[in-house]
């Protein structure tokens, strides 16, 4: 069976996250869950992201852009990313990198 382009960038997004040890996982939807949940979230070094997967030009829905809100909102990260942007990923985790764990502080 082949691979839907959206399967592709997830596949891409999952890639770049698994070379710099980033935990995620893919929320599964279910008739008690809400709509709109990111297609993965993500934590690396403290910091959380959710990543909403695109391709061909696709938008994210209003739903999707709402919940993506409530995450900026709350000093997450969110992002939609395509295959064109997937350099997004891999510049926010190498950005994270390079930041000091504030870990070490507590």
């Amino acid at each position: 069976m082949a691979q839907t382009p959206e399967k592709k960038v997830k596949d891409a997004v999952t890639k770049i996250l698994k070379k710099h040890g980033a935990y995620y996982f893919y929320p599964v939807m279910g008739g008690y869950g809400r709509s709109g949940i990111p297609d993965i979230i993500v934590c690396h070094k403290g910091k959380f992201i959710a990543i909403e997967c695109k391709a061909n030009g696709n938008t994210a829905t209003a739903l999707q852009e709402a919940e993506l809100k409530k995450i900026e909102d709350a000093d997450g990260i969110a992002l939609v990313i395509d295959e064109n942007n997937l350099d997004t990923v891999e510049h926010l985790v190498q950005t994270i990198n390079s930041v000091n764990d504030l870990r070490d502080y507590l």
